[in-house]
């Protein structure tokens, strides 16, 4: 289960909204990307996706019903979110940190780590390619490995809803493509994932449809030719862009800007 929909969401900074009138439909068993400049609203989208932040107006809802009316441990049971903003407990091994996972599976008086959590610690740990590195400490690997366990992390949460900010995050092209090849095997088996992108041209390869954000407002939602057309890109981010056809697929360009036509702090 995890068709997600939001109706008419406005989300506001102070008096200012940042949102306005929002409306995005994901099926169950979709990967899309949400992808715009920085500042336009996408982190802010995925955390009211994800419940976490309650639209001024409008509505979001899981299989119908509104995230707002759940419980927090009815959310983490759904709904799996990947943020790089959390604070990391560097005293965990790689295998305790993804234990975190599970903790929306156990009531809370019992915490004692079971065979099935085990299982999907394991399982997630391969998936990404960690598991010999499961002893290890947090605090000794790199940027690249620890973005990798905090997808474990979201993996062994079990949701049948993954919502992740960034989850290219100081990887090599390498493990890059194969966490959106990841991505989208999950969404092909029956779960939907919403991934905020900076990289257009991983969006284009992996999301089957692609949200691009303009400010307060999706400037177009739809598939990775369209939404990724020159004109909608040069909208969103204001400069051009070139589309080209590659034996891969369809891919986009920035196109050459002076330095002298950027302004300060931008």
């Amino acid at each position: 289960m995890g068709h997600l929909s939001a109706r008419g969401v406005t989300v506001s900074i102070g008096s200012t909204p940042l949102l306005r009138d929002l409306e995005l439909d994901v099926a169950e068993g979709e990967f899309i990307a949400i992808v715009g400049p920085n500042g336009v609203g996408k982190t802010t989208l995925l955390r009211t996706l994800a419940g976490l932040r309650s639209p001024d107006a409008g509505i979001v809802t899981l299989d119908g019903r509104p995230t707002c009316t759940m419980t927090a441990h009815q959310r983490a049971l759904a709904i799996a979110l990947l943020s790089h903003d959390g604070d990391t407990v560097d005293g965990l091994s790689v295998s305790e940190a993804v234990t975190i996972g599970r903790y929306a599976h156990h009531p809370w008086w019992d915490w004692r780590r079971n065979e099935a959590d085990e299982a999907a610690v394991c399982e997630a740990l391969q998936r990404v390619g960690l598991l010999p590195f499961a002893s290890r400490p947090l605090a000794d690997l790199s940027s690249g490995e620890r973005a990798r366990v905090f997808l474990a992390v979201a993996l062994a949460q079990d949701a049948g809803t993954l919502l992740l900010d960034e989850p290219t995050s100081h990887l090599d092209v390498r493990f890059a493509h194969e966490v959106l090849a990841l991505l989208a095997g999950i969404a092909q088996s029956g779960r939907t994932v919403v991934a905020v992108l900076h990289d257009l041209n991983e969006a284009a390869a992996y999301a089957q449809r692609i949200a691009v954000l303009a400010p307060g407002r999706i400037l177009c939602y739809g598939k990775p030719r369209t939404a990724l057309a020159p004109r909608v890109l040069a909208a969103s981010y204001g400069m051009p862009f070139e589309a080209l056809e590659t034996p891969s697929g369809y891919r986009v360009l920035a196109a050459a800007t002076e330095p002298s036509t950027l302004r300060r702090g931008e």
